[in-house]
């Protein structure tokens, strides 16, 4: 497994907790962003195109997963669950961001 598969392992096991333990550590939204930000300076996206993918989604997808509380007993986890995945997604997104304005600014090495 390389890192990028165990940081996205360890932010599902996170916002798994997060989603069911609420109040049992109150900084979940904390170490979710940490470790999307964790993750996208260590492993940034190839290409604009799927910085963009990302950038949508992380945007859209928790909307569009409000419509699940509408299934009994289990929508509502379910969407808590993405919700958190998407916090980790937006620091990824925001790590990338920050890596496309360093690149702007620091000279190429080539």
């Amino acid at each position: 497994m390389n890192s990028n598969q165990i940081l996205t392992a360890v932010l599902i096991i996170v916002a798994i907790l997060a989603t069911f333990m609420a109040d049992a550590h109150p900084y979940w939204g904390l170490a979710l962003v940490s470790l999307g930000l964790i993750n996208g300076f260590m492993n940034p996206f190839p290409d604009m195109t799927t910085r963009m993918a990302y950038t949508v989604a992380a945007v859209a997808i928790p909307t569009i997963a409000n419509g699940l509380d509408a299934i009994p007993v289990v929508g509502a986890p379910i969407n808590g669950i993405i919700d958190q995945v998407m916090l980790g997604v937006g620091g990824a997104v925001i790590a990338n961001f920050l890596l496309v304005i360093k690149d702007q600014i620091m000279p190429s090495s080539e």
